[in-house]
């Protein structure tokens, strides 16, 4: 007879159940409830993000054929289509939003010492915002266009670890701009934009937070240079000034100095312009921020693979910021467990392992050490791979 905790249970264990309670009690998420618990809500859902389950049938046929071992699962009682798909429809989605928020800075704090790439102390965020599109027809609340429905995750994510520090869900007709307002300034930290984000009103706001941003200029943008400093050519640089705003409004929206720096990527033959409020560090090292910034374009594109967030379960608004806020708690979840247990693996290697063992009776260090995957073929890196 199989002895030890199930897969699925040991990778649960991780979770802060007194903190997933909390959050629950606090929008009444049990009330009423005597059999289908948000906790078994839960399990059954990250079930489905971890084993790549295509519908709310094909998550209660895999669960009713593992039916002995649901219990050791966490999971009370047998587990219905119609019953998690009502619990999607009316549980307040919050509750799981408010978990996923309090995983974030136990992930951060294991990551926060990982390297950056680039010789700097302080915190390094990108932002950006990838757009779902969604059938106006099922979807209605989910405007967009006259005729297309889409979802739009506006994502902070701090690039050591790739963890995202904030993530809010808004129509596809929100303006990526939109996510200052909302962002609470780290003072100290770097924040890294594309073009998309230029509002220098927002911008002031930033700099008066102590905060530094990185942005791309736009190619309409006016200025005087005030003088210029030493650069080598050699590098790329073809420029670094410190500038000030002109035109109508921008000196008024932004009263103070930039630095505008010039770069040439030989590697795609493209002319970069940068605008920065931190005038202490290399040209060269502002160039390479922005360059990490593509590391939030590689964490949509990981997350839309690898987890369900691309088709959902229900078609109201709740079960869709449900099926979301769930999928990017496992995300986090599944990542602490990484960093915890030492695994020296990549994410996407952890989760194929993970999707078809998480009902074994084995411990996952062992499940790892089975193979070598040192010894991997190359073919295997077409992948997005993260935690590398």
């Amino acid at each position: 007879m199989p002895t030890g905790k199930l897969v699925f249970s040991q990778l649960m264990d991780h979770m802060p159940m007194k903190r997933f309670q909390h959050c629950v009690n606090r929008y009444r998420g049990n009330y009423k409830i005597k059999s289908f618990s948000c906790l078994n809500q839960f399990f059954c859902m990250a079930f489905a993000q971890l084993s790549f389950r295509e519908s709310l049938r094909d998550i209660e046929i895999c669960l009713r054929s593992m039916q002995p071992k649901l219990y050791h699962m966490g999971i009370r009682g047998q587990v219905a289509r119609s019953t998690l798909a009502k619990a999607n429809e009316h549980r307040d989605w919050r509750m799981y939003a408010d978990f996923a928020q309090m995983l974030i800075p136990r992930a951060r704090k294991l990551y926060c010492h990982d390297a950056l790439g680039i010789e700097l102390q302080e915190t390094v965020y990108a932002l950006d915002s990838t757009t779902i599109d969604l059938c106006l027809s099922l979807f209605p609340w989910a405007t967009f266009r006259k005729s297309k429905g889409a979802i739009k995750l506006h994502t902070v994510l701090d690039l050591r670890g790739n963890i995202p520090t904030c993530v809010v869900m808004t129509p596809g007709n929100v303006h990526d701009v939109n996510i200052l307002d909302t962002l609470l300034p780290d003072p100290g930290a770097f924040y890294i934009m594309d073009r998309g984000y230029i509002d220098f009103t927002r911008l002031d706001s930033l700099a008066q937070a102590s905060a530094f941003f990185v942005i791309r200029a736009k190619t309409n943008f006016k200025f005087r240079r005030l003088y210029s400093s030493p650069i080598d050519k050699a590098t790329g640089l073809k420029c670094d000034q410190t500038i000030v705003p002109t035109g109508t409004t921008t000196p008024h929206n932004y009263p103070n100095k930039l630095r505008r720096i010039r770069y040439y990527d030989h590697a795609t033959q493209t002319d970069f312009v940068f605008l920065t409020n931190n005038f202490a560090l290399p040209a060269l090292t502002i160039t390479q921020l922005y360059k990490s910034r593509w590391q939030v374009e590689l964490f949509f594109k990981w997350i839309k693979q690898h987890l369900r967030i691309k088709s959902f379960y229900g078609t109201s608004e709740n079960a869709v910021k449900t099926q979301i806020w769930i999928a990017i708690a496992v995300y986090v979840l599944i990542a602490i467990v990484k960093k915890r247990m030492h695994l020296n693996i990549s994410l996407y290697t952890f989760l194929q392992i993970l999707s078809v063992s998480l009902f074994e009776h084995v411990d996952i260090l062992q499940l790892v050490k089975n193979i070598d995957y040192t010894n991997m073929p190359l073919d295997a890196d077409n992948q997005l791979n993260l935690f590398n």
